[in-house]
């Protein structure tokens, strides 16, 4: 098995890349080889260049998005961990997505450019086991009073992932975790991320379709 862990997070010293950590964990275990692209390290430029929209309209992708595609190939499962900014991604982890999930590689509309705004769309990515791991500032009762956990999960799990192929994919938000006064969260929110590996990588675990989930609530 190989994961791709995509992670957005200035410090490898702090609280996300222990969460990281500790979901790591149980794949080390089974001997899973882990590709962690750690955006800030790395260096990605998130912001949408010429050379890519050139790629959208037809030109070559650009070499650096094209080595992206090779480590999203090569992975069994994704993961991304992130803190959560604004009731969403870090712009660096959003614009990753933008730049990476390209047109062609991820999704086509009908036969290629020519056919954009009239060919029906196709995903393209295989659809790889994938889990987001959010960590909020925020309490649980916020997101749920305002309803941003169910806006994320339409942008982020339907809007995105299923829309390019992905549709199993969950996501998880560990919550209330600012300061040292929530120390007792941030333990509890590290055995959780660990939760979360064990049933990523359970034998008899399910397979689920976000898409299907989602548009079952909308209806009822």
């Amino acid at each position: 098995m190989r994961l791709l862990t995509v992670f957005a997070h200035p410090f490898r010293d702090k609280y996300p890349s222990a969460v990281m950590e500790a979901f790591h964990a149980p794949l080390c275990e089974v001997k899973c080889e882990i590709d962690v692209l750690d955006l800030h390290r790395e260096g990605f430029d998130p912001r949408f260049t010429e050379e890519d929209h050139a790629h959208f309209w037809g030109g070559p992708i650009p070499p650096e998005i094209t080595a992206a595609h090779e480590r999203v190939n090569k992975a069994d499962r994704l993961a991304f961990i992130f803190p959560v900014y604004w009731w969403g991604m870090p712009a660096l982890m959003k614009g990753w997505i933008e730049r990476v999930f390209t047109v062609g590689w991820a999704y086509q509309f009908g036969d290629g450019v020519d056919d954009r705004g009239k060919g029906a769309k196709s995903s393209l990515l295989d659809n790889k086991p994938t889990t987001l791991i959010g960590i909020a500032g925020s309490k649980q009762q916020t997101y749920e009073r305002y309803g941003y956990d169910a806006a994320m999960r339409t942008q982020i799990e339907v809007g995105t992932f299923a829309y390019c192929g992905i549709k199993d994919i969950e996501s998880h938000l560990i919550f209330d975790v600012e300061g040292d006064h929530n120390a007792d969260k941030r333990d509890a929110g590290l055995v959780m991320a660990r939760g979360i590996a064990e049933e990523f990588i359970a034998p008899d675990r399910l397979a689920r379709d976000a898409k299907a989930d989602h548009l079952l609530k909308r209806a009822s």
